[in-house]
Order: C-alpha cells, then sequence, then structure tokens
C-alpha cells in the first residue's frame, strides 16, 4: 500500500495531476465519469465521479436504498498544496544572459525548505479548440529539473542562521538557466522561455499556447525513512496523502453493496481559503448530492432527511508532536507520527468536530482495530481550519476533522508515518464498508 502511496505522490505533482492520477484508478475501477452539463442517468449501485475545473473531483457509489431513507458517508480532502505558480511574462533577464522566473506564493509554504532544489515544472496550458468559451487544456509534466533557487552563500549573510526574513519576490525567483542573447531575443519572439519549455514538451507551437497555469516543484522522489523505515517522506504530503487514503478506501469498497451513498469529495484550493467554483466554499457538493437524490427518484424533501442521517470525514493532516519543539504542543493532546489516526478539535469551532463528531469516529477507529490520537492546539496558539467547518455552511452535516500527525507541514519535503496511513485506510474503509 505505501509503495502505491509514494507512486501516486509522484504523479500528482500539481492539482491537475492529483485529479488525473484519481480519475486513472477510477476509471480502471468501473467508474464512469459525468458532466454538469449532461442529463445524469443514475441507478443504485451506480459508480461515477464528476471533475470541476479539471483540479477537484467528486467520485460516489449510489446507495442501494431509497432516496430519503439511506445517508451519505462522505471523506472529503483536498488536492492541492503550497508551492510556487509561474506569474505571466515570467522571464526576468540579468547579467551574463542569466534567466530567472518571477512567481508567486501560492498558500503558506514554509520559504527557506525550497532553496537549492532541483525543480521542475507541471500545470495546464489552454489551448485554441475552435470553440471561444470551451479552450482546450492540456496537463502536463516535465518530470526533469529545469529550476532552481539558488540561496545566498554564508559568508555574504553571516547571521543567516540567526533568522533570515525572505522576500518572495526577491529572494524567491527561480534561476533556470543562461543563454545567448539571440537565444533570448528567440524566445521572446515566441512569448518566452517558459512558453517555449512547455510547448516543446508538448510538441506544439509556443504561440498555440493562448494561457497557462504552472507551478514549481521539488524534483526529489518520494521515499521511505526512519530506522526501521517508519517514516514516508514527500513534497504534497499535505493532503494527498489523504485523499488517495481516502481513493483506498472507496475503491475496496467499491464491489460491495450498501445502502448508504459513499462519497469521495475531493476540493481544491483549500490552502487559499477554498474560495472558488472548485474550492469547499462553493455549493459544489451541495449540488451534486442534490442532484443525484433527484436523479434516483427523490424530492428535496428526501435529500434534506438523506443530509440530516450523514456524516462527513474532513481529513487534512494534523500537526505531530515535534520533539525538538516540545513546548509548541499542547501538554495533553499532542499526537506522535506512528500513534494512529488524529481527531483535531479547536474550542473556537475552527474544526467541525464536537463531542457526536469524535465519538463516531473513535467507534469507527475501534471497530477497524487501530488506535486513535486527540490534537488541540497548544492554548497561546492560534489554529488554522480546513475543510469541514467551510462545508457545513453549505451542507447541515454532522462529522469529525481528522488528519495523519505529520512534520514539517507545508515544507517542500514533509514527513509522516507508514503505520498511520495503513490505519487511516482501515477506518475510511470501516466508514465505506
Amino acid at each position: 500500500m505505501i509503495e502505491k502511496l509514494l507512486g501516486w505522490l509522484d504523479a500528482s505533482t500539481c492539482n491537475f495531476l492529483a485529479v488525473e492520477t484519481i480519475k486513472k484508478e477510477l476509471d480502471a475501477a468501473g467508474f464512469t465519469e459525468l458532466r454538469q452539463e449532461d442529463a445524469w442517468n443514475i441507478k443504485t449501485g451506480g459508480k461515477h465521479y464528476v471533475v470541476k475545473n479539471g483540479s477537484a473531483l467528486m467520485a460516489f457509489i449510489a446507495g442501494e436504498d431509497k432516496a430519503g431513507d439511506n445517508a451519505f458517508r462522505i471523506v472529503s480532502a483536498h488536492s492541492d498544496s503550497p508551492c510556487f505558480k509561474i506569474k505571466p511574462n515570467a522571464e526576468i533577464y540579468g547579467d551574463g544572459g542569466v534567466v530567472s522566473l518571477n512567481v508567486e506564493k501560492y498558500g503558506g509554504g514554509i520559504l527557506y525548505t525550497w532553496f537549492d532544489r532541483p525543480l521542475s515544472m507541471s500545470g495546464r496550458v489552454m489551448l485554441d479548440s475552435g470553440d471561444v468559451l470551451n479552450p482546450e487544456m492540456k496537463v502536463f509534466d516535465l518530470k526533469r529539473a529545469v529550476a532552481t533557487i539558488p540561496h545566498l552563500a554564508i559568508h555574504f549573510n553571516r547571521e543567516v542562521n540567526e533568522g533570515n526574513k525572505l522576500s518572495v519576490q526577491k529572494d524567491m525567483k527561480p534561476v533556470i538557466g543562461y543563454f545567448s542573447q539571440e537565444e533570448i531575443a528567440e524566445a521572446k519572439q515566441h512569448g518566452g522561455f517558459v512558453k517555449k519549455i512547455v510547448a516543446n514538451h508538448l510538441g506544439i507551437s509556443p504561440e498555440d499556447i493562448i494561457d497557462y497555469e504552472i507551478n514549481l516543484y521539488p524534483l526529489e522522489p518520494a521515499g521511505i525513512c526512519g530506522a526501521e523505515g517508519e517514516y514516508f517522506q514527500s513534497a504534497r504530503i499535505d493532503d494527498l496523502s489523504m485523499a488517495f487514503a481516502g481513493l483506498e478506501a472507496l475503491l475496496a469498497a467499491a464491489d460491495k453493496p450498501a445502502k448508504d451513498t459513499r462519497v469521495l469529495a475531493v476540493f481544491d484550493n483549500e490552502e487559499t481559503g477554498s474560495g472558488t467554483k472548485q474550492g469547499a466554499h462553493s455549493p459544489l457538493l451541495r449540488d451534486l448530492l442534490e442532484r443525484l437524490v433527484t436523479c434516483l427518484g427523490g424530492t428535496r424533501e428526501d435529500f434534506f432527511r438523506s443530509v440530516a442521517k450523514s456524516f462527513m470525514v474532513s481529513a487534512d493532516d494534523a500537526h505531530a508532536w515535534h520533539p525538538n519543539y516540545n513546548e509548541k504542543s499542547d501538554p495533553t493532546n499532542h499526537p506522535v507520527i506512528g500513534g494512529g489516526p488524529v481527531i483535531k478539535i479547536n474550542a473556537n469551532c475552527k474544526y467541525m468536530t464536537d463531542a457526536q463528531g469524535s465519538a463516531v469516529f473513535k467507534n469507527l477507529c475501534r471497530k477497524a482495530g487501530v488506535p486513535c490520537q486527540m490534537f488541540v492546539n497548544h492554548s497561546d496558539v492560534a489554529g488554522g481550519s480546513t475543510l469541514g467547518n467551510i462545508l457545513t455552511k453549505q451542507l447541515d452535516l454532522k462529522g469529525v476533522d481528522m488528519g495523519a500527525a505529520i512534520w514539517a507541514m507545508h515544507s517542500a519535503r514533509e514527513t509522516a508515518g507508514v503505520s498511520d496511513h495503513i490505519d487511516i485506510v482501515k477506518v475510511f474503509t470501516e466508514f465505506f464498508s
């Protein structure tokens, strides 16, 4: 299972490719894609998925019970992770023909973890399809190192280890190489080096690219570490590990009939507040569930009845107790890597978890035979939020916020526990059974 996870993480170097990875697995398992603009023909037991904007995906197995008599069992996660996005007209030209890129920070990443790494590009480009309102989308991954963000030598900043405030605009510009004046002039004629590099990879002309959404990612592959191989490390563990745990559980349950409708909801843009058409603040999930009830012969009243019986597991990773920074953790509620799934609680309702939701998840862990941990912020540290309480603004759902305990959340390379991932898949599978 972990080797499969590592492969999925390596294949999913941006939000669009995460969705492509999930789609391939669903297609192989007999799920069929539905489009929002088409009429839907859904039967009980039907296995389908819907993609929004190429970066969010809702997969479901329609329940066997009559609409209104069944419930929705939902695992939600997100496809995006902190990174650097390449701006339009990105090339910055320097002495000796050096070309750097103008980038923008996406989400709240730990900036200094990006220095001196081999960086590649992935994302999507939009091409002319002949239909002005519907350009063609091509998703790509260069899968080779084309950039690096070089750190300043300690000789020029002797206090670097005492604290180093970073400017994204000044300090985090990736360098892609040095070129002759003729090469620079030629690239400028065709829209710049970014378009040229991507176009060469796709076998198209740079002029074919109308626009793009491209991010940089660390090229190092995901891997196992620890004296006994107890940890795995990768970029994008937050939150792709949870998305793939939900996928693994849904696939395990795919051929088992159930009265309730099982849903895997993978949203985009959680790291920037979820306020997009493909984010958790949108009516995407609510519209899908209401439409599903209607397609199965139910009424709006049946939809409300089903929602009232439903439960959602909002799956987003948690902070593990750090052996070097004990003072950052709550003294009695600090999960450790290898200690099992983590329930996340906040008295100020930053998470959707309440005693009812926590009890449900603890019972699921008990049934699955796995341990369970609690996370509460240190009382002097403000906490963040995630999908759960955002989605309850759209749907009147019972649920729980949970995740795996990880180190270095939002680093260019995070660390999580092998046994924790296996245990979480067991709990999600129990939930979907």
